[in-house]
């Protein structure tokens, strides 16, 4: 499992990972503000699986193997 999303997108992720969730917890008490995880945790750990079946890549780092 190597990085395949990069700083920007990263970064992105993270913050609308938290404004989703911080808007289940304040805002309407939905489930679906609980989607907000998603973007958070592959935001935090640096990969998507989503964007490795698509062969999508936007971190700069060489790919291994």
């Amino acid at each position: 499992m190597s990085c395949n999303v990069g700083t920007v997108d990263r970064v992105i992720r993270v913050i609308v990972g938290v404004v989703l969730i911080g808007l289940a917890l304040v805002g309407p008490k939905t489930p679906w503000g609980w989607i907000g995880v998603i973007p958070l945790v592959t935001g935090l750990i640096g990969y998507c699986p989503l964007y490795s079946l698509l062969g999508i890549r936007t971190c700069p780092a060489k790919q291994e193997g």
